[in-house]
């Protein structure tokens, strides 16, 4: 049983909870937003993400706040926000709940991203194979606009954010920040040649943000309880807040378990998600998708978090977490992953 407390997961498991704009302003919705825009300065906003210690959540783990303060601050524009939303990493499926459980948490988190590196066009790369997703986006984006959280003067404030969506085809390489631009673009998919890099030559070699979907949603939260709020949870200084494992595989739960970073896989295997499938001995698991390397189990007892599993040999990666029971053939397994 996860005895931790959910921070992005925990609308969704409210009894009832259906991730509308009604049921997610009833949970204290927007209020990061309000909180924000006309009355925290970008510049904060960015200092904000920095002090939190927040790291991407898609796989590399960059400090957030240090890559939005790369964009030129004497460009002229336009600068442009990317979510990257194209989760095609065998073994994850974290980003997929967030968008279809709790669509708005998002994208309050885009708005205010946009806000801190005075964007005013963003878009969502969403893999071509969530159609329900993409459609509780649209719905999601509409009711927004409806009710002035997008589009021009946003609350009055002056600030104007037009968010467009943009389904994928399903090319693995696009999770790759410049291959997605590519393709955004209306390109063959394939990453570009850095440097230059994207918050100077971006999205129409514009300065451009690519931003995670489970990074994204957790700016609200920051912005609503303060950075060091989010800075004292999980490994400080460098594994901070919670993150999202996806677990499959021969495990006895499998599922999304949100636990602050820096708990050990055999906390989450064995207490969280209940052990091996019929209790049959551990052979092996990969801690971060399909491209992270196999560990074995005299690593369970490695911290969660980005510098314990790169000390260990490996990568926590997307936090797609896959276990293997003994007896699996690891050649039959990698050719399946």
């Amino acid at each position: 049983m996860n005895r931790y407390e959910p921070i992005l997961l925990k609308n969704m498991m409210q009894a009832g909870y259906t991730g509308s704009l009604a049921d997610y302003e009833r949970a204290g919705g927007y209020r990061a937003l309000r909180k924000a825009l006309g009355k925290i300065a970008p510049a904060d906003i960015i200092e904000m993400a920095k002090k939190s210690g927040l790291r991407g959540r898609g796989g590399a783990g960059f400090p957030t706040g240090v890559k939005w303060s790369f964009i030129p601050k004497d460009h002229p524009g336009p600068r442009y926000l990317v979510c990257n939303a194209d989760e095609s990493e065998p073994g994850t499926f974290k980003d997929r709940q967030l968008m279809e459980r709790d669509p708005h948490q998002m994208i309050e988190g885009m708005i205010l991203a946009a806000y801190a590196i005075s964007a005013h066009t963003a878009y969502i790369y969403i893999r071509g194979e969530f159609v329900l997703g993409a459609k509780i986006l649209e719905r999601a984006l509409a009711e927004a606009s409806r009710a002035g959280y997008l589009g021009s003067n946003i609350l009055g404030t002056g600030f104007a954010l037009d968010i467009y969506m943009h389904r994928g085809a399903g090319a693995y390489i696009c999770g790759e920040e410049t291959a997605l631009l590519e393709s955004l673009e209306g390109k063959r998919g394939l990453p570009r040649i850095k440097p230059p890099f994207p918050a100077t030559h971006g999205l129409f070699q514009k300065p451009t943000v690519v931003n995670n979907v489970e990074t994204l949603a957790n700016i609200p939260h920051i912005v609503n309880r303060g950075p060091e709020w989010f800075a004292a949870i999980g490994h400080p200084p460098k594994s901070t807040g919670t993150r999202i494992f996806c677990l499959s595989g021969h495990v006895k739960r499998p599922g999304n378990y949100e636990v602050p970073m820096g708990i050990t896989f055999r906390e989450m295997i064995y207490e969280i998600a209940g052990g091996m499938r019929g209790d049959k001995p551990l052979k092996a698991f990969i801690p971060g998708g399909a491209s992270a390397a196999f560990l074995t189990p005299e690593y369970l007892d490695v911290k969660m978090d980005f510098e314990s599993v790169a000390q260990a040999g490996s990568m926590l990666g997307s936090g797609g977490v896959t276990l293997m029971e003994e007896g699996t053939c690891m050649v039959w397994a990698a050719e399946n992953l």
